[in-house]
């Protein structure tokens, strides 16, 4: 078993409210699209509210930005959910949707296997990538950073 697990947080401006038509879009992939997540390979656990999803937790002051936060067994796992499943048809659409962010939107970091990040912990990585740059504490899938010394992988 590895020693560490993949820690991601991606956030986003909404352009609309979630039951507007704008969003219909959006609404009817969410499902689904958590789905497709919890059952790929790699897959450890995401953020959701008895709802099944996390739209309702906004974090950052902005009532507009909503978060994803979800944790993976490994970067491999991850990017094959994100760039090779139906949720890159999800990614493509996105402008529809959402506001292109000035700073930071996602950020990975290592986490000790079993250890569940919290959204505070999510919003300081996003700011941390913000204001340093990519590096071991928080990376991107572009610049990303191994798992801590010891960690199989």
């Amino acid at each position: 078993m590895a020693a560490h697990h993949l820690a991601q947080v991606n956030v986003a401006t909404v352009r609309a409210p979630l039951d507007s038509p704008q969003l219909a879009g959006f609404v009817a992939a969410l499902e689904p699209i958590n789905a497709l997540a919890d059952h790929s390979p790699g897959f450890v656990w995401r953020l959701q509210t008895e709802d099944g999803d996390a739209t309702a937790i906004r974090p950052f002051g902005d009532q507009r930005i909503m978060v994803n936060l979800s944790v993976w067994e490994s970067l491999e796992a991850l990017r094959a959910f994100v760039y090779a499943s139906r949720h890159l048809d999800v990614m493509r659409r996105r402008r529809e949707w959402f506001h292109r962010m000035a700073d930071a939107y996602l950020a990975l970091w290592w986490v000790p296997a079993g250890a569940i990040p919290t959204v505070a912990e999510a919003r300081e990585r996003i700011e941390l990538l913000t204001r340093d740059g990519p590096g071991p504490d928080a990376f991107t899938f572009r610049v990303p950073f191994p798992a801590p010394a010891g960690a199989e992988r």
